[in-house]
């Protein structure tokens, strides 16, 4: 019988502070320039400082990029434009330097991550310090099998939540999560279909490397497949990873729920990391909170999921690449905010008016104010 209770984290994750955040609130409104002129600047700064419980908000200086990484079996039905069981390549691309997010990573000083759960290939091919999680080598072709047993998932989960603590033990105070994998866009389609009740078509997009119509349409046909799979299980949440997700997406599931626990903000990238932030909110309602939506990458599965959560997209590039570079073209906006939020002067009016009320101001409303008073009052109206 497994020890992991998922109504656990409905109890232990709370909200980002509210007191904090109307402290950070009442601040941007006495800087010297007026609230609502930064656009989501603002809100971005409010936020973090809410999730920071910290005003002035502090800068965001040790982001790091987390990366889950697995193949899925639905893949050999021609889902993907790469072929199947590929994904180590990419994994091998990143480590080398050669990918988007490694670019990326190493102009913004960013370190990248990545943890293999289910990648088809020898573990002796990578690093030890990546693949050390492993669940399995590859994960079950969701339209006919599950794709993993529940002793998998339940073991992936635990992964990605022991990830978050190494995260938030190690001083990392912004995460911008991920995937590689070959066939995740397909078992992401499923879970945000079955989560928000709508049919292949709706969620079903041509993902990181576009593929043409016909695979398109196979990929339609494994979703519609996997989606008959998965609803009579939408009830258990884990189970529900085991029968159509991966091992990849559930440790992400797993990841993004720990680091709500543990108050670690987290920017979200692709369709992949918005389907198992779905299956997060269903697991504990106030997660949410602590992530950012980075980019609208155009698939429609991710639109709906970030829809369901309430989170608005920061950048819409059309970057559909994965790997969490979309996620790392939000950073830079992130850390703007901050710096803003924290070093934009305060207005000397603004200032003088929030002074603490003289003597005469403490007047009650049965005594008559003197002209004297009267006219204070009329000179702080035109101020």
């Amino acid at each position: 019988m497994s020890s992991l209770n998922l109504d656990d984290f409905t109890d232990l994750i709370e909200r980002p502070d509210g007191g904090i955040r109307r402290d950070a609130e009442a601040r941007r409104e006495r800087q010297i320039v007026p609230p609502g002129s930064l656009g989501r600047l603002d809100e971005l700064g409010e936020w973090l400082a809410a999730a920071q419980a910290a005003v002035p908000v502090r800068p965001v200086e040790q982001p790091r990029v987390v990366l889950f990484a697995g193949d899925h079996g639905v893949a050999e039905l021609g889902v993907s434009a790469r072929p199947a069981g590929s994904a180590a390549e990419s994994v091998r691309e990143v480590l080398e330097g050669g990918r988007p997010v490694s670019v990326l990573a190493r102009r913004l000083g960013v370190p990248v991550r990545i943890v293999d759960m289910a990648l088809d290939c020898d573990p002796e091919a990578l690093p030890g310090d990546v693949v050390r999680h492993r669940v399995r080598r590859g994960s079950g072709r969701i339209d006919i099998e599950d794709a993993l047993t529940a002793e998998e998932a339940e073991a992936a989960f635990r992964a990605g939540v022991a990830v978050a603590d190494e995260e938030a033990d190690s001083g990392t105070d912004l995460v911008v999560l991920g995937d590689v994998s070959v066939g995740g866009t397909t078992a992401a389609g499923v879970l945000v279909g079955a989560l928000c009740g709508v049919d292949a078509s709706v969620v079903t997009g041509r993902g990181g490397l576009a593929i043409d119509d016909l695979a398109w349409m196979r990929k339609c046909a494994a979703i519609r497949d996997a989606l008959r799979r998965a609803r009579p299980v939408l009830g258990d949440q884990l189970q529900l990873l085991a029968t159509v997700g991966g091992a990849d997406l559930a440790a992400m599931t797993g990841f993004l729920l720990q680091c709500a626990v543990r108050k670690l903000p987290v920017v979200l990238d692709g369709v992949v990391t918005a389907a198992c932030a779905l299956v997060g909110q269903r697991i504990a309602f106030r997660a949410p909170d602590w992530w950012l939506a980075a980019h609208d990458s155009g698939e429609p599965g991710q639109a709906k999921a970030l829809d369901r959560m309430a989170l608005e997209p920061l950048l819409t590039h059309g970057v559909t690449v994965g790997e969490a570079t979309g996620g790392l073209l939000a950073l830079p906006l992130i850390q703007a905010a901050a710096a803003l939020a924290a070093e934009l002067p305060e207005n000397p009016k603004t200032s003088e008016t929030s002074e603490p009320p003289t003597a005469t101001e403490g007047l009650t409303s049965t005594e008559e104010p003197t002209a004297t008073e009267g006219q204070a009052g009329a000179v702080g109206a035109e101020n």
